[in-house]
């Protein structure tokens, strides 16, 4: 094995050399450009802080009830509504309310900016194959890329605290909205576009009336895996300060905790259950409906 022990290698000074230009390069610009960062990310702390404050502060049935009400508009599918009420109330019964608004709260901001930064994205890859060969080899690096590894920058630019773990989770759970939109726009069917054109549509009466309307159901697919990602990222998150499920669960690791990790786990698994189970069923609808109109 010594042909492998002798595998060209950059200088070990030359290395080090260059790794501690990197990172001085980035201390760098975060002290030069890090309060402005942070100036530019505060309407974003403060949409998080409104709608945690909505969701811990609302007496406990009213959110269900929205809960329910969402669940039943969505699906309308008893099964499901019931099964949300079910977690919902094992939840508060085992004393994870609290925690669980917190992180619900963060999943709905995360949700919201992942789709006002990602649908556009996947609108401009759909029509561009330039911008898709550019834009599709980032998208691979950020969903191979370890989770951990994003904490680094976010964390030297904006320090601990919930906007810099917000901000890590949308990098995360962000691809699968942009690839799906991209996605269900392209698989739009030429005839119904030739058709538009042949009504004499502009490309953006296109786009706005027969091509999002048709990729909805696409569209609803990768908000589904953008909600299930982030909830996957709510732990790691909690190291660098994001408040909600992950602390009991990252305080049950380091203490050895075996119930709380457990409990706060299942209440994650719950919350994952009820959004995946609701954003499915109004695909399918969706869907169906589609087929009805165009069938």
């Amino acid at each position: 094995m010594t042909w492998f022990q002798d595998f060209p290698q950059m200088d070990d000074d030359t290395l080090r050399s260059l790794k501690q230009f990197i990172d001085e390069g980035f201390r760098g610009f975060t002290r030069s450009y890090g309060e402005t960062i942070e100036g530019f990310f505060n309407p974003l702390q403060k949409f998080l802080l409104l709608s945690e404050k909505f969701m811990t502060q609302t007496p406990w049935p009213v959110i269900v009830l929205i809960v329910l009400a969402i669940a039943w508009g969505a699906s309308r599918s008893v099964k499901i509504t019931i099964g949300a009420l079910v977690a919902l109330m094992a939840i508060g019964y085992f004393g994870m309310w609290d925690d669980s608004m917190r992180t619900i709260s963060m999943i709905f901001v995360c949700t919201v900016l992942s789709i006002v930064i990602g649908l556009p994205i996947g609108i401009m890859m759909a029509r561009s194959e330039r911008v898709q060969r550019v834009i599709n080899p980032i998208l691979d690096v950020m969903q191979t890329m370890p989770s951990f590894v994003y904490l680094i920058p976010v964390v030297m630019l904006l320090g601990i605290g919930r906007v810099p773990g917000l901000i890590a989770v949308v990098i995360y759970a962000i691809p699968p909205m942009i690839r799906m939109t991209n996605l269900g726009i392209r698989l739009v069917d030429k005839d119904v576009l030739e058709a538009a054109d042949a009504f004499g549509s502009s490309s953006w009466q296109k786009l706005k009336s027969v091509q999002l309307p048709l990729a909805l159901p696409t569209i609803m697919a990768g908000i589904n895996q953008t909600i299930m990602m982030a909830l996957a990222m709510v732990v790691i998150a909690s190291m660098i300060g994001v408040q909600g499920l992950g602390q009991p669960v990252l305080k049950a690791i380091a203490n050895q905790y075996f119930t709380l990790g457990i409990f706060n786990g299942l209440a994650i698994v719950g919350i994952a259950i009820i959004f995946d189970r609701v954003s499915q069923a109004y695909g399918q609808r969706l869907q169906k409906h589609l087929e009805v109109v165009h069938g």
